[in-house]
């Protein structure tokens, strides 16, 4: 099977997992504690995949500086992006822009990671996974209590389906010299590691916490880093 079919069946997942997750958080919402503790475990597998495996292997294939542009020019946009997110009113439209642009991101992130190879690829979309399950709740909480589940289940899925347009972003940045595939890859695994730094784990902190909740995140860190050497 050629890497861009492969590539597609995995962008696909997140859509699923969303779809899923939000249609089961929009039945019977999980206990706040619960979600902070997933949110952590969460957390812990992007953070490995992202820092612990795919940006020092970009880091060891390319040359610095694309990494440092790459790098700097995320953060700058992440930056950028919560700028411009804290001066739009709260509420549905602006909490679902600013995750169709994480979505985004994050497919750009995973085609790149299967340009790079298929294992690279293959870790990402698992964090991937994990990180869309409780999109849902984000949505849901943004529309209210009193929102049907129909409609918080097709905005879920709508914002997950930016993954597999990011992966197609991704394609033609793949026919690049290999100097901007490098500054594209820094910058988007730069801005995954921000989201994961700045959302998904100040969001997880506002829940009520519990010892299980900080060591889920060393435990899922520590579940890819054992997934990665049993895949070779």
């Amino acid at each position: 099977m050629s890497a861009v079919p492969v590539t597609w069946v995995f962008a696909a997942i997140p859509v699923g997992v969303a779809t899923l997750g939000a249609a089961w958080t929009s039945l019977r919402p999980p206990p706040p504690k619960v979600i902070g503790t997933v949110q952590h475990f969460a957390a812990g597998i992007v953070f490995y995949a992202a820092a612990g495996e795919i940006l020092p292997d970009v880091i060891r294939q390319g040359a610095i500086w694309p990494v440092v542009v790459g790098g700097g020019l995320g953060i700058l946009a992440m930056l950028g992006l919560r700028h411009v997110t804290e001066r739009i009113e709260a509420g549905p439209a602006g909490l679902i822009g600013a995750a169709a642009i994480d979505a985004l991101i994050d497919g750009l992130v995973l085609g790149l990671g299967f340009h790079a190879g298929r294992k690279q690829g293959e870790l990402l979309a698992i964090a991937l996974a994990v990180e869309f399950l409780f999109l849902g709740l984000s949505i849901a909480g943004a529309f209210g209590a009193r929102a049907r589940s129909a409609i918080v289940v097709a905005a879920s899925a709508g914002v997950a389906l930016a993954v597999p347009l990011g992966v197609l972003v991704a394609i033609p940045i793949g026919h690049l010299p290999p100097i901007w595939q490098t500054a594209a890859f820094a910058f988007g695994l730069i801005a995954l590691l921000y989201l994961v730094t700045e959302e998904l784990l100040t969001e997880a902190h506002e829940k009520p916490e519990t010892a299980f909740g900080p060591a889920a995140f060393f435990v899922g860190f520590l579940a890819l880093t054992v997934l990665n050497e049993m895949m070779g």
